[in-house]
């Protein structure tokens, strides 16, 4: 209970920063948004070349911070890696994919929610459906290789990459782009999203919280703490907008948001599915770098090399919806997805048979 408590208090924090986030200048409904923020950041450094998602977004850059210095703090920093980095990347590269079929991560998706855009309904089936389905491989003995340990400054880079962003965030060389117009163009000052950021980060470390892991827990040990959190975001968020009259319920002129529920499902499910196999959603991987987990470091580069394919080749949705491109995209995701769950289940079988021949 007092876990429960406490995580339920976490997400309660969490809904109130991303609703001042966005009374603060961050555009509606994305208070947060990994998918979204990663992108912005990808474009900030020439990844691509949309205009208006170009800005080094500082609540990144503190979401990892955060989470390493406490990680640091209380003596659970932890270099290792080891863990099919390739299948990571490539894992990670299609669930930005799908991410940006529907335009959010799965902590938009919450947020989308509280401030009444019910196209994110569809988007939360398709997440559960995907999360649903990488349960099923789980059970049939899907595992990733295990991980080794590394030397500190493997499971440093990401937190020092982080410092890096930030330094170039504040200097504004030429080099680096920032959006005129757009959702790029809308930020909170730097400073209040740092310290969003860093404060998100510490708290995500301590609870352990993941909007995946909350539904596949429920699913596998019918444990609900961590969804406990999830409902708390969704109530702290809705709470504050009713507040401030940021709710606006229906399915048309949503901000940052298309009304194709079928490409809302299917992008969700997409990013359900894959969080599943990576074993934690944007979010999580993002604070498992911080704590020195190479293997999300990997998936991280994944997400920021797919957000800035998906820009750079139309594969992106838009207000006006999905793009050819982009369904295309999402269906490949998908089926690689199956793939690489079915080998890996092969994979694991042929481990657990070499380990029962070596010991009969």
């Amino acid at each position: 209970m007092k876990g429960k408590i406490k995580i339920v208090v976490a997400g309660l924090i969490i809904g109130v920063i991303s609703v001042v986030l966005v009374l603060m200048g961050n555009p509606a409904n994305m208070g947060f948004c990994i998918a979204c923020f990663i992108r912005d950041t990808a474009g900030a450094v020439g990844m691509h070349r949309a205009e208006i998602v170009q800005y080094i977004r500082p609540e990144i850059i503190g979401l990892v911070l955060g989470a390493f210095l406490l990680a640091v703090c209380k003596k659970e920093f932890s270099p290792r890696g080891g863990s099919s980095p390739v299948t990571r990347f490539v894992l990670g590269f299609f669930v930005m994919v799908g991410a940006l079929m529907f335009l959010g991560c799965p902590f938009r998706m919450i947020l989308r929610l509280a401030g009444g855009d019910w196209n994110a309904v569809l988007g939360l089936l398709g997440f559960t459906v995907g999360i649903g389905i990488g349960v099923a491989f789980l059970k049939n003995g899907y595992s990733l290789k295990r991980t080794y340990t590394l030397p500190a400054l493997e499971g440093a880079a990401l937190p020092v990459i982080q410092l890096v962003m930030l330094t170039l965030l504040l200097a504004a060389p030429a080099f680096i782009l920032f959006s005129t117009e757009g959702p790029g163009s809308k930020h909170a000052p730097i400073l209040v999203s740092l310290a969003a950021g860093l404060i998100v980060g510490v708290i995500a470390q301590r609870t352990r919280l993941c909007m995946v892991g909350g539904i596949r827990d429920v699913m596998l040990f019918k444990d609900w703490t961590l969804l406990a959190g999830f409902a708390a975001i969704f109530a702290g968020a809705l709470v504050c907008n009713l507040i401030f009259g940021l709710f606006h319920p229906g399915f048309a002129n949503q901000p940052v948001a298309h009304t194709d529920g079928l490409w809302n499902f299917l992008g969700m499910l997409a990013v359900g599915f894959g969080s599943v196999l990576l074993g934690g959603c944007p979010m999580r991987q993002l604070v498992l770098a911080g704590e020195g987990n190479s293997d999300s470091a990997i998936t991280v580069l994944g997400l920021f090399v797919g957000a800035a394919f998906v820009h750079n080749f139309g594969l992106a949705s838009s207000g006006k919806g999905p793009t050819l491109n982009g369904k295309i995209a999402v269906i490949t995701g998908l089926i690689i997805m199956v793939i690489i769950a079915v080998c890996n289940i092969k994979n694991a079988k042929k481990v657990k048979e070499k380990v029962y021949e070596q010991h009969n």
